[in-house]
């Protein structure tokens, strides 16, 4: 295998994989709970799913794709935002959705294309790298949100410890 199918099921895997976990969190959680916040400046879970779907729409949809950049980065940590599991879950299966779309989509020889990111020129791979790092950042976050609330009725989204395996 090539370093661009390398690459491209690389990132499939991992970002399935985080996908997966992203949302068996949400799943063990109420509407309340994901618009908690620990501190009045601290991100919620729903603040933080917002700003992953964001960044993916600057990144892929704006930056790779060339539609219109609509983002408002500073609106998607703002203590009014307030979303429902339903529209928290959707927001996931569109965020990975797009990923997924330029795996899809994208040609080896694209993948080496430069688009300035941040003031530096950057390639389409180090863009969907940096997607999958990201979400990755915000997964622990979210993983932490939840266990903060759940205490031991969290269910665990990786491997499950002796405790959990035994009740199973």
């Amino acid at each position: 295998m090539d370093f661009y199918g390398l690459s491209k099921t690389y990132l499939r895997q991992k970002c399935a994989e985080i996908r997966k976990r992203m949302t068996k969190a949400v799943g063990q959680l109420s509407d309340r709970q994901l618009n908690w916040r620990p501190d009045e400046g601290d991100n919620s879970i729903a603040n933080l799913i917002v700003h992953i779907e964001g960044n993916v729409r600057q990144r892929i949809s704006a930056g790779i794709f060339g539609e219109p950049d609509i983002r408002d980065r500073e609106s998607e940590f703002e203590t009014s935002v307030y979303s429902d599991k339903a529209r928290l879950l959707a927001s996931i299966d569109y965020t990975f959705g797009l990923l997924d779309e330029a795996l899809d989509k994208l040609t080896p020889e694209e993948w080496l294309r430069t688009m300035p990111v941040r003031d530096r020129e950057t390639t389409v791979f180090e863009v969907l790298n940096q997607c999958a790092n990201h979400f990755s950042e915000h997964l622990g976050q979210i993983l932490y949100l939840a266990k903060h609330q759940l205490k031991e009725n969290y269910v665990t989204t990786s491997i499950p410890r002796p405790k959990q395996a035994d009740a199973e």
